[in-house]
């Protein structure tokens, strides 16, 4: 039965199912969900530090079943962003009710689409790789694949990491710096890995380029169904999808910087450059996501067997909880700004005493 936990994962779904058929005031019901209900719970539920053994990893990673708890994400995420899409565009809703449709389904997108479509980004088989990328689709971040895999797991905790926030910024700041760096970063990283094959830009090659092509043909597949006003539901949707993603990123390595050798290297990535969280609500909704510094020391390591290492930064509470405090930038950074180390914020340019 413990291994089925992860069907908790498919909670944010169903309750966005419920409140989309049901509509009225239940519309809200899943970011009321996910930020009322389930930090809630990591408050009054124990906190799991606990560690496979290596028999046990072991086992962890041939059970199909993770893989499959996986996979069945992208049915169900694009089978609420039809529900949805179906219900905003035919039913006579008001704008209260629309406002909660999208903000619930954004909340899928992220959860259950951009979370997994990032684990399933980091698998060595290529038809997995391909259903990560699908499941970027809806939020129209399949461009995050190129810069999360060649570039933030490259430079995380550096300045050059548009997906590492800075000491003292807040999350709003952070929302345009990271989509935008991380855009133009992922167009670099291409031509970069295009330039390494002797390929051309305008080539088979270019996943950027394809990238920009299957979001114009989903978009307009979602006008001719849709019409205007479902494309424009659907552009709401994704930004609200893409922005979870991104305060996510805000509170995985907030303020924690990686220190530059006398050669002009940084030192490796280590444990102490993600914040980790063993709060057990956050860890299964998520897919062990905040585990998050196992996950940089081995990317192509399974969510299931991700283990907590002591000398990460503990956060004090959950994801879901922390991405709720972070929305609050004098309350974030009077938490977090004193658990970052003396010797990273002086890096940041800032005296200890803050």
């Amino acid at each position: 039965m413990r291994d089925l936990k992860y069907l908790a994962a498919y909670s944010i779904p169903l309750v966005a199912f419920v409140g989309v058929y049901l509509k009225g005031v239940a519309s809200f019901a899943t970011p009321v969900y996910a930020f009322v209900m389930l930090p809630v719970l990591e408050l009054i539920l124990p906190l799991d530090g606990r560690n496979p053994d290596k028999n046990e990893e072991l086992s962890l990673l041939k059970k199909k079943i993770f893989d499959w708890l996986l996979y069945l994400n992208l049915p169900i995420v694009f089978g609420i962003l039809f529900f949805s899409l179906l219900t905003l565009t035919t039913a006579d809703l008001s704008t209260f009710e629309r406002v909660g449709i999208i903000l619930s389904t954004g909340i899928v997108f992220g959860v259950n689409g951009i979370n997994v479509g990032h684990e399933l980004g980091h698998r060595q088989a290529s038809w997995e790789r391909f259903l990560g990328k699908a499941l970027l689709l809806p939020s129209l971040y399949m461009h995050f694949y190129v810069e999360h895999n060649f570039g933030h797991h490259k430079h995380a905790a550096t300045p050059e990491d548009p997906a590492t926030a800075r000491y003292n910024q807040s999350v709003y700041s952070f929302w345009f710096t990271s989509t935008i760096r991380q855009y133009i970063n992922a167009w670099r990283i291409q031509k970069r890995l295009l330039s390494k094959k002797d390929q051309f830009f305008l080539s088979f090659g270019n996943d950027m380029l394809w990238y920009v092509v299957i979001q114009a043909i989903y978009l307009f597949i979602i006008f001719s169904i849709f019409g205007l006003n479902g494309l424009l539901f659907a552009i709401a949707m994704a930004i609200v999808g893409f922005l979870l993603l991104e305060t996510v990123n805000y509170i995985e390595h907030y303020g924690l910087l990686r220190q530059k050798r006398e050669s002009g290297r940084y030192e490796r990535v280590m444990a102490c450059h993600s914040w980790n969280s063993n709060h057990v609500i956050g860890r299964i909704v998520l897919y062990e996501l905040t585990r998050h510094s196992d996950h940089h020391y081995k990317s192509s390591k399974k969510y299931q067997a991700l283990a907590c290492h002591e000398s990460s930064p503990q956060m004090p509470f959950g994801y879901p909880t922390s991405m709720v405090l972070s929305l609050i930038p004098p309350l974030w950074f009077r938490i977090m700004n004193k658990r970052v180390p003396a010797e990273m914020i002086s890096s940041h340019g800032y005296s200890v005493s803050l």
